[in-house]
């Protein structure tokens, strides 16, 4: 479970935050500048808030009070953001091997060749990201942060750089990870057609606040 409770200003509004997340999929919706990125970015510790506490499940992440803030590499989070951001010099294969080679054996939770089935990338491996399409390269940045073995895995809006049909081409798989897998995904979006397909709970935000959140179809 992660938990949190924070206080955060931003250049516009302040994010003033109390929520638990519990479920396969929780969808944080809301239109742009909402404050999604700024809270995935704080609870992966690639920003730092001004007040609060941030747990998942027994380890505190970052807490004001106790003067705990975890760097993001121990956080144990995987983050796949709306740019695939692969490394150009390395295949399909070297991006999808790259953190998860750099774990201990024991924290390597999925198998290369079991996330390779369940996104389908078989005969892209030898690959490099230059000639992927934009849903190949989607694909592999997914593949390459679950092979990380987060306990978590945060998708900030993953769709929006891609066309409608490449959009319908990767739900899909998404859907499959949570499945077939069992990490809790937290998936920003601002297209209610993805929360609807992908979650089961949904946090509304605006301006920093959550007008709402719990199952999705007792909300919308």
């Amino acid at each position: 479970m992660l938990r949190l409770r924070l206080k955060h200003q931003l250049a516009d509004f302040a994010l003033d935050l109390d929520l638990e997340c519990d479920y396969p999929v929780t969808a944080v919706y809301g239109s742009s500048g909402a404050g999604k990125t700024s809270l995935l970015n704080i609870v992966s510790g690639l920003l730092r808030p001004d007040a609060g506490e941030i747990a998942i499940d027994d380890q505190v992440l970052f807490s004001s009070d106790k003067r705990i803030n975890l760097p993001p590499e121990k956080r144990d989070i995987g983050y796949v953001f709306q740019q695939d951001l692969l490394f150009p010099h390395l295949n399909v294969e070297g991006n999808l091997c790259y953190g998860r080679d750099l774990l201990p054996t024991s924290a390597q939770r999925f198998e290369l060749a079991q996330i390779i089935d369940l996104l389908e990338i078989g005969p892209l491996l030898n690959r490099r990201p230059a000639n992927l399409s934009g849903g190949e390269r989607q694909r592999t940045a997914i593949g390459r942060a679950i092979l990380s073995g987060p306990s978590f895995l945060f998708m900030d809006e993953p769709l929006a750089a891609l066309d409608f049909a490449r959009k319908q081409e990767i739900l899909p798989y998404i859907a499959t990870l949570k499945k077939n897998l069992k990490i809790p995904i937290i998936y920003v979006s601002h297209q209610m057609e993805e929360v609807v397909r992908l979650a089961d709970h949904l946090v509304l935000l605006e301006k920093g606040k959550i007008l709402d959140h719990g199952q999705i179809f007792d909300i919308i």
